[in-house]
């Protein structure tokens, strides 16, 4: 451990704690805006979107056949099936295309 551990230490808790402080003290009224609170009703779909996406592209080794799980989750959650359905659907998907791929 350096000696700027407690420097970094403290840094990192002020601007955790300034992100989530002074939206709180900014925004005290209600957002009347039809057009923010759409924005911020999906924010949270994105943020989980743009960090699970390539995570599940790279988590196979092989992204081809990542992109086949991928594509199986996508349809059958369009398709309003349940998660545990998707998921099992998806992992199925994956070892069918690795099992092919293994084959040629």
């Amino acid at each position: 451990m350096t000696a700027n551990f407690p420097i970094y230490l403290l840094v990192m808790a002020g601007v955790t704690y300034l992100i989530r402080m002074l939206p709180l003290t900014i925004f005290r009224k209600e957002i009347k805006s039809t057009f923010v609170k759409s924005f911020l009703h999906y924010v949270p779909f994105a943020v989980l979107g743009a960090m699970t996406i390539p995570d599940v592209l790279y988590s196979t080794g092989d992204m081809r056949t990542a992109a086949v799980g991928l594509v199986a989750a996508v349809f059958l959650a369009w398709k309003g099936k349940s998660l545990l359905t998707v998921a099992l659907a998806a992992c199925a998907a994956v070892l069918a295309a690795q099992g092919i791929l293994l084959l040629f």
